[in-house]
């Protein structure tokens, strides 16, 4: 390779490393995005985008990780993403890029001093050199995979709620990685008085050190998601745990009400008698006038004993006559085909507790939407040893899916409880080794939970 060869090569190798580099951010942030197919190549653009700026700005130290951090954030919701998770992406990107860049650096020096690149004849020192650097820029790109498959794979072992105080925890370590790499970049390669210097050469401990720091603020950042996650799953659990205290209570309070209820029935039957004698009497006496009285009050005390729909089993009516009363408040239409399962394989609690929160959500959705395209539409059938609940309910905007597969809440009032409803659905699936499924197309939403009988 001749001078020209190698200057065409020196031009193209930041090129290719920004199309490498572009490739492994596409597929680190793929899994995270709702909106996968077009996003793909906007990323890839944009990353590509932000380098060439870069190249024209780089007189100014960090003007790339600042630029495409702010890309990525400002693109969050074409990308699918939550603008804080797109942020901490970017970050946790950055700071990776920086680790195995600096760790390669410090190989590849030792590599230059125990196999130096002869300086005659010129062809071959030129050839060799272009061998090294794209050595060195394969090796970053390996090193940078699988650094990232490690964070991608943590990251989606659990979903992470990022609050401000979460972001700042989880984002700190790889933000002073970041800035260390700066740092460390800027001394790497030094020119005072005409001489060209190394870190390395002048301080050779920093040929280990500098790696070994690097790698320490990858561990760091990696262990900081574990504890935070781990954080979020007892936070979850504990709230989880409340929320059904709470739920199970209301339904022993409204199951005690039912109680009444039936029991006033019973009352009535034996009270019947006296009334169609008393009746009897009005008529024989001719007293129309009191006899009408008489039946109207009957009518008024009677229509206190109405519970509408039956589905097998007091839990259950409670809860699905409780959410028919407020649909008929709120001018929802509500369709109702539920049959509770018998034999007692399933604990009507746990049926309760999913009812409660589907229908919950259902009715909540459905005040967000004009009056006249209000719906919620139950159904739950029994299929040999399986148990099929569904809830579909019209929702108005957009719904945007966690990296677990729940929707994000949109609510902003007391958020340390609200996003927990489906969490808990899909908790009490699991004790019946099911699952949940939730589809939201066309307006219309609708969860399908699956539950296998316990033997």
């Amino acid at each position: 390779m001749n001078e020209t060869g190698f200057q065409i090569f020196s031009k193209m190798l930041p090129v290719g490393a920004q199309l490498l580099h572009a490739v492994c951010l596409t597929c680190f942030l793929r899994p995270f995005m709702t909106r996968r197919e077009k996003r793909l190549l906007l990323l890839c653009l944009a990353y590509l985008m932000v380098g060439l700026l870069d190249e024209q700005l780089s007189s100014v130290q960090g003007t790339f990780n600042l630029f495409l951090t702010a890309l990525l954030t400002a693109l969050a919701g074409l990308l699918g993403l939550e603008k804080k998770l797109a942020f901490l992406l970017a970050v946790l990107f950055l700071n990776t890029k920086t680790v195995s860049g600096l760790t390669l650096e410090s190989l590849f020096f030792l590599a230059d001093q125990w196999y130096p690149i002869p300086a005659d004849p010129m062809e071959t020192m030129f050839f060799r050199s272009s061998v090294r650097l794209i050595l060195l820029l394969l090796s970053h790109a390996g090193l940078l995979t699988i650094m990232l498959y490690l964070l991608q794979r943590q990251m989606l072992k659990r979903y992470l709620p990022l609050r401000w105080r979460e972001l700042c925890y989880v984002g700190l370590i790889p933000i002073a990685g970041i800035s260390f790499g700066q740092i460390v970049s800027r001394l790497l390669f030094e020119v005072k008085d005409g001489i060209y210097f190394q870190l390395y050469e002048r301080h050779p401990a920093f040929i280990a050190a500098v790696p070994l720091l690097a790698l320490l603020f990858y561990a760091g950042t990696w262990l900081t998601i574990v504890f935070q996650q781990g954080m979020a799953a007892l936070q979850e659990e504990q709230t989880a745990y409340f929320a059904e205290r709470q739920q199970i209570q209301a339904i022993r309070v409204r199951i005690h009400e039912v109680e009444r209820f039936y029991a006033s029935i019973r009352q009535l039957k034996h009270e019947m008698r006296s009334h169609l004698t008393n009746i009897k009497g009005l008529v024989s006496c001719g007293e129309y006038a009191s006899l009408e009285d008489y039946i109207a009050r009957m009518d008024e005390s009677m229509s206190s004993f109405e519970l509408t729909l039956q589905t097998g089993n007091p839990v259950t009516d409670v809860i699905v006559n409780d959410i028919r009363r407020k649909c008929l408040a709120l001018g929802i239409r509500f369709q109702v085909d539920f049959h509770y399962p018998a034999p007692g394989g399933y604990d009507a609690f746990d049926v309760g507790i999913i009812l409660q929160n589907l229908l919950q959500n259902a009715v909540e959705a459905c005040e967000k939407v004009n009056e006249d395209e209000r719906f919620i539409v139950l159904t739950g059938k029994r299929k040999g040893r399986f148990f099929l609940i569904e809830v579909k309910n019209s929702f108005e905007g957009e719904v945007v899916f966690r990296q677990d597969g729940l929707p994000v809440t949109i609510k902003k009032e007391d958020t340390f409880m609200h996003g927990i409803g489906l969490s808990n659905v899909r908790r009490e699936a699991e004790r019946y080794m099911g699952e949940i499924e939730i589809k939201a197309e066309n307006q219309k939403f609708s969860a399908t939970v699956l539950l296998q009988e316990k033997h």
